[in-house]
């Protein structure tokens, strides 16, 4: 139950905000001085402060800073409509600025807001909608996303490769008030070029050969929701254009209708790459990061979450335990290994790893050693593999899409052809990586490379007119 803090000095307007409070699910303290609130705030820090700016006994900011401090969510009350206090009060990280008389509809939102994030971002019991952890490192980002979800601001989410940004994104979307419509998660990276235009923003019925009939595209799918864009960096730069325009104007076009649609959504970015340097190398248009980077959260990698590497293995063995009917545990080794280790992978590995310990076992105890290299399909590869790896040389003049191509295929083959081995070592998610190899297969075999005809695969060497 969310609990509820109202400094007040008129007992009427404390005991009518009280009923409605507790109309809502709200345990209730109530205080009619300062010194009472910070009391109060000892005892039992709460997760809403209604705090009146002019109470007797002091300054009402200062219980505004201490419950901001401590993590609580902040409203101010005055009579006095002053701007400077409102100024004042919002640079101290408060939630709202309410005028008396109080509008109760929009005090009943704000309640009903801050308990449905109470109930989605449990912090204190290690969990923040589908994330687990308890690190430090953990609950500030917690915090950081509570803050953003009450918002309407666009987010991007800087990460690692299997840090979590979706789930991320995720909790966002539900702490925030568009929870009840869609959540819409889109990697960028994982749609053919070609096809990523109709895709985000739709098409019309005979837009293009194929096209048989009007598709709704991503954005107007998460129509009043929120819409995931993880590996931004990995759009299209004329996309980004596109991109740009629908967040400027909340107006798009589907492929084939000169006429604008409209859509209401919020977008959260998510990229594995320095936005900055993506920026630099033509990944990323600068202006298009600005709008997308108005509130930028960074996600910790695994190793920087003391103590949360073994929470997360306990987490993901009890589900393979229920799913199964298996009683499984880890080897008191095991358990030292796991926090020792460092993760390059992240919260993706250590999954990946649990599942594999699981199947691997012959009782009820898993003892498969977490070794200090990085596990693919094909066994064991230590790192000391990526302090070996070659340079690829790339001449001027040639296309940006041609250089990603062969830089891919060269990382490929120092990597023994292990895709998942490959898609780590370029901070990419493998599925990434797969969509890209099977795009250069159908290009290869429509348009022969020169490696190909030099190696005698193409088609004059089988004969076919040169």
């Amino acid at each position: 139950m969310p609990h509820l803090l109202i400094l007040d000095d008129d007992k009427a307007i404390r005991e009518t905000l009280a009923d409605i409070a507790g109309d809502s699910g709200y345990s209730v303290a109530q205080a009619a001085s300062v010194k009472e609130a910070l009391l109060q705030l000892d005892m039992r820090p709460p997760e809403l402060v209604l705090a009146d700016l002019f109470v007797p006994g002091g300054d009402g900011l200062e219980v505004c800073r201490n419950a901001t401090a401590v993590g609580s969510e902040v409203v101010v009350m005055t009579g006095c409509g002053s701007v400077d206090n409102a100024v004042q009060a919002l640079r101290m990280g408060v939630r709202d600025y309410l005028i008396k008389p109080v509008c109760l509809e929009r005090l009943q939102s704000i309640l009903s807001s801050v308990a449905r994030e109470n109930q989605v971002a449990s912090i204190g019991d290690g969990h923040c909608g589908r994330m687990i952890g308890e690190s430090v490192a953990m609950r500030d980002l917690y915090l950081q996303l509570k803050r953003v979800a009450a918002t309407d601001l666009s987010v991007l989410l800087v990460g690692e490769s299997g840090t979590g940004k979706e789930l991320a994104a995720e909790a966002v979307h539900q702490m925030s008030p568009r929870h009840k419509a869609s959540f819409v998660a889109v990697n960028c990276g994982a749609i053919a070029p070609n096809l990523i235009e109709s895709e985000m923003f739709g098409h019309e019925r005979g837009s293009f050969t194929g096209a048989d009939r009007q598709h709704k595209g991503y954005f107007e799918r998460a129509d009043g929701g929120t819409l995931f864009l993880d590996e931004i960096t990995e759009m299209p730069m004329d996309l980004q254009v596109k991109l740009l325009r629908v967040l400027e104007t909340g107006q798009f076009m589907r492929v084939g209708n000169p006429k604008g649609a409209e859509c209401d959504v919020r977008v959260i970015a998510a990229t594995n790459r320095s936005p900055e340097q993506a920026v630099r190398e033509g990944r990323l248009r600068e202006d298009l990061y600005y709008r997308l980077a108005v509130f930028p959260i960074e996600l910790p990698p695994l190793r920087a979450r003391d103590g949360d590497a073994l929470l997360l293995a306990e987490a993901f063995l009890a589900g393979l335990n229920q799913d199964h009917g298996r009683g499984k545990a880890f080897a008191p080794e095991i358990q030292e290994q796991l926090e020792e280790y460092h993760w390059p992978g992240n919260v993706r590995e250590l999954r990946n790893y649990v599942s594999r310990a699981f199947v691997m076992a012959d009782g009820d105890t898993l003892t498969l050693r977490v070794s200090s290299g990085l596990e693919t399909d094909g066994g064991m590869v230590e790192s000391p593999l990526l302090a070996q790896m070659g340079t690829v040389t790339v001449p001027v003049g040639l296309t940006l899409a041609e250089a990603d191509r062969r830089f891919i295929l060269a990382t490929l083959d120092q990597c023994r052809g292990v895709k998942k081995l490959a898609a780590s070592v370029l901070g990419v998610c493998p599925k990434t990586l797969y969509n890209r190899l099977e795009s250069y297969a159908a290009q290869e075999q429509q348009f022969p490379s020169e490696r190909q005809l030099d190696s005698g695969q193409g088609p004059a060497a089988r004969g076919a007119p040169s």
